[in-house]
């Protein structure tokens, strides 16, 4: 069996990329859904569709555990699906299965809080508040998951989410960084000005961003620190393996690279990200 991981389009290359440092062995099959991408200002309801019926396809192609790794599918979709599809659709298939996102253990990252515990502490100004800036797609942001999840952790931190409605287009159709940092620049001010100074720290709430960290990081004042979505659910993923053994990742080190949309090469910026040429197969 593998591990799927999905995306919109190839920002969730990043995801893959981190796992496949931390489990080599592990089998794993990457869809984009490069058909519908972005998700990110489409209707919450087709957002639920369109994730369940790529889950689907994860699971119709020998996967036992599909991680999210697109953002807006996490923030709009999990919850709904784990909820009201996933138990029926475990007990028809007969066999273990599972779908995870990649906010929970971002957020675990950024408060240093998990799941199981719970913070006291208190801070009444803002100026003594730890200020997290999020980047993401306007969904994502419309559902205040980042603000919702780390509000149960912590009390001393301050949430602040910028959306950004064309970026992940732009960056999934491999327009240059000429292009895409003044659209870089304009977010971060922007988010600046609505907080009255930087971010003390911030997620890039998209995996398509973490392709252009390197644009946030000019734009940010230097030293801000990212949290890194890929790294922290690419560990989350492996501990949960480690504790859940009726999951199989498979033990050959496969890769498959699948699209609902143009099979074949991908653009550049997909290719440099990988370190290598990425050719994707039609989904089934």
């Amino acid at each position: 069996m593998s591990i799927g991981v999905f995306d919109s389009g190839i920002g969730g290359l990043t995801v893959l990329h981190a796992l496949d440092r931390h489990l080599p062995s592990a089998d794993i099959v990457y869809l984009a859904d490069q058909a519908n991408t972005p998700y990110g200002g489409r209707p919450g309801e087709e957002i639920v569709d369109l994730t369940r019926a790529c889950c689907i396809r994860l699971f119709d192609a020998g996967c036992d555990l599909v991680i999210l790794a697109c953002n807006t599918a996490a923030a709009v979709a999990l919850r709904r699906l784990q909820q009201t599809w996933l138990p029926d659709y475990r007990r028809a298939l007969g066999r273990p299965v599972n779908v995870l996102g990649l906010i929970v253990p971002t957020i675990e990252a950024a408060t240093g809080v998990d799941w199981r515990e719970a913070r006291a502490e208190r801070e009444d100004k803002l100026e003594k508040l730890d200020i997290l800036g999020i980047f993401a797609t306007p969904a994502t942001a419309t559902s205040r998951v980042y603000e919702i999840e780390i509000a149960k952790r912590s009390d001393a931190v301050a949430v602040f989410s910028e959306p950004c409605p064309t970026l992940a287009r732009q960056i999934e159709s491999g327009e240059a960084d000429e292009t895409l940092r003044p659209v870089v620049e304009g977010h971060v001010a922007a988010l600046t000005r609505r907080i009255g100074r930087p971010p003390d720290r911030a997620i890039l709430g998209c995996t398509h961003y973490e392709i252009i960290a390197d644009l946030f990081r000019a734009a940010l004042p230097p030293g801000t620190p990212l949290i890194h979505q890929p790294e922290a659910t690419a560990d989350a993923v492996a501990r949960y393996l480690a504790r859940h053994p009726e999951y199989d990742a498979g033990r050959g080190g496969e890769r498959r690279f699948l699209t609902t949309g143009r099979a074949g090469d991908q653009n550049g910026l997909a290719a440099r990200f990988w370190g290598s040429r990425l050719s994707f197969q039609a989904a089934a």
